[in-house]
């Protein structure tokens, strides 16, 4: 597909950080627009779940908005590639601890648990980190050297072996970075706050959809 003709949806659910990843997503040149409407997310070639926040409060909203349903149809029957980011990842599991036990969307089965570290570490995980690549997946092809991003988060993903793209160290901690099943990506880190590594990572999602 052409570069100019690939249009990029940000899911907008009343909660996150969807203008500074809509402004990433612009910076690079794709036509990018933030839609909770059916019609508008059907149209794109790939979708970006964001999230800052709560799990309760977002995953409450989703459902409400019927984002649940639309997302089901889309991505699990349809095919299309969707990115999670942080909360966003979170929300991908099939449930989640922060504040009670929650159901998810049970996109990649799993669950959202609150980061205990081993050493003095302090919780939420906040600033830089090196990843560790497990297995190759495309939103990292287009990455040089460094694999350096930023984190900020309370509570981590925990799912099967199979769905792990790559780690990162905290605390004492294996704490997982990214996951993947099929066409379905998240990442628990913020791209749109890693600087070049961020923006590498966009485009590596966007021109493989």
């Amino acid at each position: 597909m052409k570069y100019k003709n690939i249009q990029v949806a940000i899911i907008d659910y009343d909660l996150g950080n969807t203008y500074s990843v809509l402004n990433a997503i612009e910076f690079l040149g794709y036509k990018v627009f933030v839609t909770s409407e059916y019609e508008k997310l059907k149209k794109a070639n790939a979708i970006i779940l964001p999230g800052v926040g709560a799990f309760e409060a977002a995953i409450k909203s989703i459902v409400r908005k019927e984002l649940d349903k639309i997302l089901t149809e889309l991505v699990l029957q349809e095919q299309k590639p969707l990115l999670g980011i942080c909360l966003g990842m979170q929300l991908l599991a099939n449930t989640s601890e922060e504040n009670g036990l929650h159901q998810g969307l049970g996109f990649i089965e799993g669950n959202v648990k609150k980061i205990t570290p081993k050493s003095k570490a302090a919780v939420p995980h906040v600033g830089w980190n090196d990843l560790n690549i497990i297995q190759n997946s495309k939103i990292y092809s287009r990455l040089k050297d460094s694999k350096n991003f930023y984190f900020d988060h309370s509570y981590h993903f925990e799912c099967e072996s199979q769905y792990i793209s790559a780690t990162c160290n905290y605390g004492g901690l294996s704490l997982v970075a990214s996951v993947q099943k099929n066409n379905i990506f998240g990442v628990q880190f913020h791209p749109e706050k890693s600087q070049n590594n961020g923006l590498r990572l966009f485009r590596a999602f966007i021109e493989n959809s």
